[in-house]
């Protein structure tokens, strides 16, 4: 179970309106409606989608997403934002998303991905993909730009593409309308495609005096929150986060910690661990879970876990369990 800022949880709530009961949707998570909104309060990943979906069942939330990221501004994010709205580039300012995102969530990663002259942003995030989670993805991606025309010389900015890996809803006008480009759902990833051009702009308020003290204070933030897992938990975290794209490298993974590939191999070494023996638990653990939930298909299960074909996934469940997986599933 992982947690996410409470600010995300108010400005869904806020998003949705007269139409719902926002103190009661907000005492369902252990919030108190009339308190000051504090991003370090965190309530439970699963908590915040079980919210998002009690708003579905009562109105359509097809924009619900769009309107929650329209309502980000930097300065909600703390000193995170601060520390976006002061990178002197766009690019510069994404990274500090990709780098300490995890001070308010811990069930998303982002990463910064150059391909040719695009780069892509992608939201890593596990889980089974409900509604809850499918909505919450849509509200980041619209979080992003937000910000994004926030720090922007002249207040526009456009992601080339969109892409969303669940289905469409029944209209994406308001969202190609937001974003102002097209909107992929059904793709293989969660991420926005922008162009180099678009990153190397001067932000509005660019400040290297006060972005170093910033990032200073959000190292020192990072480190306390870094000692509370251990760094085989934190291996394992990001290695199912990247599954559905194939196994990740070590180094990769070593990137996403902020460790180098040495430290984080002799660090696992002192527990016990390898890398490979890692990944391959990882895979296993995150496997047996989703087939207990009946509604992912075997072949689903094989993308999700980073197998390219469902054969060679049905080999290692039977080297990992002694059973395929369809015979685990019914039996278990």
């Amino acid at each position: 179970m992982g947690s996410i800022t409470s600010l995300f949880v108010r400005k869904v709530v806020a998003a949705a309106g007269a139409h719902v009961d926002g103190k009661a949707l907000l005492a369902s998570v252990g919030l108190d409606a009339e308190a000051g909104a504090d991003p370090r309060q965190m309530v439970t990943d699963t908590s915040y989608y079980d919210l998002i979906e009690r708003i579905a069942r009562e109105q359509d939330i097809t924009e619900l997403p769009l309107v929650t990221g329209a309502s980000m501004r930097c300065d909600d994010y703390g000193a995170l934002g601060l520390a976006f709205k002061a990178a002197t580039t766009l690019h510069g300012s994404f990274l500090r998303v990709e780098r300490y995102a995890r001070l308010w969530t811990s069930v998303v990663e982002y990463e910064l991905k150059p391909e040719g002259d695009f780069v892509w942003f992608f939201l890593h995030r596990t889980g089974p993909r409900r509604l809850g989670l499918r909505i919450s993805n849509e509200a980041t991606m619209a979080s992003a730009t937000a910000i994004a025309r926030e720090v922007s010389p002249d207040g526009v900015f456009h992601p080339l593409e969109v892409h969303l890996q669940h289905a469409a809803p029944a209209s994406i006008l308001g969202h190609e309308r937001y974003f102002g480009c097209p909107v992929r759902f059904g793709s293989d990833r969660d991420a926005l495609l922008l162009s180099k051009k678009a990153l190397s702009r001067d932000n509005r308020l660019g400040d290297e005096g006060i972005t170093r003290f910033l990032l200073d204070h959000l190292d020192q933030e990072l480190a306390s929150i870094a000692d509370t897992k251990s760094l085989a938990r934190r291996t394992r975290d990001v290695i199912a986060r990247a599954l559905s794209e194939g196994v990740p490298k070590m180094e990769d993974v070593a990137r996403r910690l902020g460790v180098s590939v040495r430290s984080l191999h002799r660090h696992l070494a002192e527990d016990g661990l390898s890398f490979q023996s890692l990944a391959e638990e990882t895979r296993k653990d995150l496997a047996v879970a989703l087939l207990k939930q009946e509604h992912y298909s075997i072949a689903e299960i094989a993308f999700l876990t980073g197998f390219s074909e469902q054969s060679a996934f049905t080999r290692a469940f039977k080297r990992w369990l002694g059973e395929t997986p369809a015979s685990f599933r019914k039996t278990g």
